[in-house]
């Protein structure tokens, strides 16, 4: 209903656009005299603000699964405390192929979805099936973990290069910072190492991302988001 009203609203903008530059004519009253023509005013065009769109449903396209979303959504007010940024948010689907995209930026503010790729760690699939199947919150059992994280801004590490640190949030996850997992770009996770494998490589437990979508995510993931990983 609101697409049908705001065509309404668009296609009248047009209309009256229309008729303002046709010619206007004068109205000759039935004396004789000439009325001078009124002219329409043209409508400013409508102006797409962030409180407009914060009302337009997330991921129209149905991108993400729908669990997955609700869980990201329930967790970004359990921890309101500490994801600080409502204006967007991470989500990454252990279910899916490691050569699916399955690292999804969400617009909380469009309702517009992002999708990249991302890797898991090796010991949550030690065959390298490109399946994740098992999780762990435990130090140097190189699986990824579960739950909700909250960025902690850009960092750069000696062996990683450029990266963004996370702080998990619950159990499945609180030992982030001394397991060292972080989002930072990897070649095995590059597009010409998946168009040569089939699949992802694999990680220690991090979220590796392919080196040209580093600095962008980088930049916008910063400080306070969520990132929730669910399978």
């Amino acid at each position: 209903m609101r697409l049908a009203r705001r065509g309404f609203i668009l296609g009248g903008a047009a209309l009256v656009s229309g008729c303002a530059t046709a010619a206007a004519r004068p109205v000759v009253t039935a004396a004789g005299q000439q009325v001078p023509p009124t002219i329409p005013v043209e409508r400013p065009p409508e102006v797409i603000t962030a409180q407009l769109n914060s009302t337009r449903p997330l991921d129209p396209r149905g991108s993400v699964r729908k669990e997955l979303m609700d869980r990201a959504l329930a967790a970004l007010d359990i921890h309101e405390g500490k994801i600080t940024q409502r204006d967007r948010m991470y989500l990454v689907d252990f279910q899916k192929f490691s050569g699916d995209e399955r690292l999804y930026e969400v617009d909380l503010h469009g309702g517009a979805v992002t999708l990249m790729r991302t890797t898991h760690g090796r010991g949550s699939d030690p065959s390298h099936t490109g399946f994740a199947t098992t999780f762990s919150n435990t130090p140097d059992s190189y699986m990824s973990s579960v739950g909700a994280y909250a960025t902690a801004g850009a960092g750069h590490g000696p062996q990683q290069g450029p990266n963004v640190l996370l702080d998990g949030l619950e159990y499945t996850n609180n030992l982030a910072r001394e397991r060292a997992i972080i989002v930072h770009g990897a070649d095995y996770a590059d597009p010409a190492f998946l168009a040569r494998e089939g699949k992802l490589g694999r990680s220690y437990g991090c979220f590796s991302v392919a080196h040209h979508d580093l600095p962008a995510l980088r930049e916008r993931m910063g400080e306070g988001r969520l990132l929730f990983a669910w399978a």
